[in-house]
């Protein structure tokens, strides 16, 4: 049994900066990771051309700023190497796959005890700590939709984790189901790279340019939510006219009011559109079944394909092995209280990195648990 004032469950992102934060304080803490290695969704399960989809100034991890050479939109690679000289220049060393399995206050020492599975030896281990931080992220477990009859389709079934580029692709029928960032940037690559590429837009969504969001984030220091959602609309429409002759249409409530109520960004445009209106991808309506390769529309047209990619994004399990909780965390691992008072739980647990906020919010939320636990500890 090893014991530390804190144990961080999850080394990617969200686990880096409160570590980070810690050390600024000379707080020990243990930081388990179910991995090989920190940040592996970048490392291990992101597509070859993705950026960060918002300005660097608001992606930064905290106590450490992006080199002066980056560039406004950083690519994956840079991220990367900024996240290993994160690492590097804060002395972080996690304990690699460690597998949670369970995380239980006990009520006699008021402390937290966690199981976890080795998985290099395949034994249990158990950790103790007063505090808990629970940092594994909005992207836990890859989540694959069910579909009557996708068993019988003969093509590759590829989760977007699973995806790197396209060019294994050309020449090929490829069905891409999800119109989020991830969904609408592998359309494009696919297409790029000569993939005969429809996109499943089953909902609406809003399409806007790197250029307004940045605008738009920066306006929210200043101006309510609801009036800057009122001109990324009017900009939106103003760009990219209307969508519904390519089978598009736009939510009713605005992108940002979306994003912190629902946890659904809007789509940032990288060259998708373009694709789209020069109808290089297909928009095709939610699927209603699967009957070998041919894939069945709910407008009743089937198609047939080679390739399935789902970019249907994922599932949390905190629920599974955090026990004892019932104020912080709802079912699918998301805050019960509202921002900016999501991150503080009860008898010493936090998150981190879950307030829908993206990068730009796990600065805040690690920063303000250090500096908690610090005031718990004088």
């Amino acid at each position: 049994m090893q014991e530390q004032p804190v144990i961080i469950i999850g080394a990617g992102p969200s686990g880096l900066a409160t570590a980070a934060s810690l050390n600024l304080h000379s707080i020990p803490y243990i930081i388990l990771e179910r991995e090989d290695c920190f940040a592996s969704l970048w490392k291990k399960y992101a597509y070859d051309r993705l950026h960060l989809h918002l300005h660097k100034q608001f992606c930064q991890l905290p106590h450490l700023p992006f080199p002066h050479s980056y560039p406004r939109f950083i690519s994956k690679q840079q991220f990367v190497s900024y996240l290993d000289d994160y690492v590097s220049h804060f002395k972080i060393t996690p304990l690699y796959c460690r597998c949670v399995e369970l995380a239980v206050f006990d009520e006699i020492t008021k402390g937290w005890t966690v199981k976890v599975r080795n998985l290099g030896s395949g034994e249990v281990e158990e950790f103790r700590g007063r505090f808990l931080v629970v940092a594994s992220g909005e992207a836990t477990d890859p989540y694959t939709p069910e579909i009557e009859g996708l068993k019988s389709f003969p093509g590759d079934v590829l989760h977007s984790t699973q995806f790197k580029n396209g060019k294994a692709f050309r020449d090929k029928n490829v069905l891409v189901v999800g119109s989020g960032n991830s969904g609408m940037e592998i359309a494009m690559d696919l297409a790029n790279h000569g993939a005969k590429t429809s996109i499943v837009v089953r909902s609406p969504v809003h399409i806007l340019s790197r250029e307004m969001v940045y605008l738009g984030l920066n306006l929210l220091k200043y101006i309510p939510l609801n009036m800057v959602d009122w001109l990324m609309v009017m900009l939106s429409k103003l760009v990219y006219r209307e969508l519904s002759k390519y089978g598009i249409s736009r939510p009713k409530k605005g992108p940002f009011f979306m994003k912190v109520a629902d946890g659904k960004y809007p789509v940032l445009d990288v060259g998708t559109y373009s694709k789209i209106k020069s109808r290089e991808i297909q928009v095709l309506p939610a699927i209603s079944s699967v009957k070998g390769n041919e894939v069945v529309f709910e407008n009743a047209e089937s198609h047939a394909f080679d390739t399935i990619v789902f970019c249907t994004g994922f599932k949390r399990t905190t629920h599974i092995w955090l026990k004892g909780d019932d104020y912080l965390l709802n079912d699918d691992g998301i805050p019960k209280p509202s921002f900016p008072n999501h991150w503080k739980g009860k008898n010493g647990l936090y998150c981190v990195g879950l307030s829908r906020r993206g990068l730009y919010g796990v600065g805040f939320d690690a920063r303000n648990i250090a500096d908690d636990i610090k005031s718990l500890l004088k």
